[in-house]
């Protein structure tokens, strides 16, 4: 048993306080959402980056989805495995980086959370970008 661990209500309110973030498109809610001192580690389509502290974490997010002029969270799911939160999220987006074509991503993210029942580190896996319909 993981003696760090916050009770279960609290480590459901962390995973609930990110999504909500992310649906909301707040990324300063979403930094709210961390410890302060949060990490983050993430394969993304471009390799391997890791991020500190919750504004940095808040601003790669913001980068990601940030920009998007249409935003809809398309699926979300929360779960446990152990003392991990498990969460997954795919975004349907149009943004002009995309040349407003409407693209699908899709992130799987475990996390934990410290004592203030806040999430403190949280390990990605992230699609990339595709385009919804590669056909248009």
């Amino acid at each position: 048993m993981d003696h760090d661990a916050p009770p279960e209500s609290l480590h459901f309110m962390a995973a609930g306080a990110l999504l909500e973030a992310l649906t909301a498109h707040d990324f300063r809610q979403l930094e709210a959402a961390l410890d302060p001192d949060a990490t983050m580690s993430a394969l993304l389509p471009g390799g391997f980056r890791e991020w500190s502290g919750a504004p940095d974490i808040g601003a790669a997010f913001e980068r990601w989805f940030g920009q998007a002029r249409r935003f809809e969270v398309v699926d979300a799911s929360v779960g446990h495995i152990g003392s991990l939160l498990e969460l997954r999220w795919r975004f349907r987006l149009e943004a002009a980086r995309f040349d407003d074509a409407s693209m699908v991503v899709e992130q799987h993210a475990f996390a934990s959370t410290g004592p203030t029942g806040r999430v403190r580190h949280i390990s990605l896996l992230c699609s990339g970008f595709w385009k919804e319909h590669p056909d248009q």
